[in-house]
């Protein structure tokens, strides 16, 4: 049995203190938003509590679908790292980025100089998505949906460069015995507000239709979700995980991460997924299981 764990969206607190001159364009609104609102429901306790209990698991990988940052200060950018590094080795970690990691377009990039061994493939390709990292039974594939958009929009997009390489390299693991288990940070399925979407997320989904998946480990919304797009079989799960440094009266849910549970072979795969976060009473314990498998995994 192999077991990942994916956590996303821990937007690390407390937000370094920006200089006058990057507080220009989008950094203004977001930094404004972030002392008015949306500060007080992400705390740095939560999230070292969660991170605390993940590690304790043990799992076999860590899977973080991005927003490690908020407004893609220099400084978040260490800070991102050295949560990469609280989670495990680089072999053992993987990062993909969120909108929140590229939000203004003077550090778009810097995400792959601060984090690069932890988003580096098995195989070392430019341009660097998407990625492959086979570990075990499982072939994680990271795709980048991170590009810096105009003050008020938290969209993303893959491009149809990256879609194309998508689609070879899913081709390609088809024919091998791995459980394929894509990464990005926003969903390509379910309703979310036009400003937020992944404005390619047919074009992803015209692929998965035709090369299939496993798995499919999205953040984004700070929801728990799961959905699910067709594949050439069978339906491929998509599953959103809560931000894991949400305050337990986030209206969108509190912190949580999850585990997955991987076992079989290929046409035969089981997955259980196991939410874990807090409960009322403010011990952190397991959430919920979900069965993933059997009709919605393909193989």
């Amino acid at each position: 049995m192999f077991v990942l764990a994916h956590l996303s969206d821990p937007h690390l607190s407390p937000l370094p203190a920006p200089k006058l001159s990057e507080l220009f364009g989008k950094r203004i609104t977001g930094y404004l938003n972030w002392r008015l609102r949306r500060g007080a429901h992400h705390r740095r306790d939560v999230l070292d509590a969660l991170v605390d209990d993940l590690v304790a698991q043990k799992p076999d990988h860590v899977a973080v679908t991005g927003d490690l940052a908020n407004l893609s200060l220099t400084a978040e950018f260490a800070e991102g790292r050295a949560l990469l590094a609280r989670l495990g080795t680089p072999a053992r970690v993987t990062v993909v980025p969120g909108n929140h990691d590229a939000y203004v377009r003077s550090t778009a990039g810097m995400y792959l100089s601060a984090w690069r061994e932890y988003l580096a493939g098995d195989e070392p390709s430019k341009p660097p998505f998407p990625f492959v990292r086979r570990r075990g039974p499982v072939a994680l594939i990271g795709l980048s949906t991170a590009v810096p958009t105009p003050p008020f929009f938290a969209s993303g997009r893959l491009g149809r460069a990256q879609i194309d390489r998508f689609a070879a390299r899913l081709a390609e693991l088809r024919k091998q015995p791995c459980f394929r288990v894509v990464l990005i940070h926003h969903p390509p399925a379910g309703t979310r507000p036009w400003l937020k979407r992944l404005e390619d997320a047919a074009a992803f989904r015209a692929v998965i239709a035709r090369h299939g998946a496993e798995l499919i480990l999205s953040g984004h919304d700070h929801i728990a979700a799961v959905h699910a797009i067709a594949g050439p079989e069978r339906s491929v799960p998509v599953v959103q995980v809560p931000s894991t440094s949400a305050t337990f009266d986030d209206p969108r849910g509190g912190g949580a991460y999850n585990l997955y549970r991987i076992a079989g072979t290929p046409g035969a795969w089981s997955c259980e997924m196991e939410s874990r976060g807090f409960r009322p009473d403010g011990k952190i314990a397991a959430l919920a299981r979900t069965a993933l498998a059997g009709a919605a995994l393909s193989g």
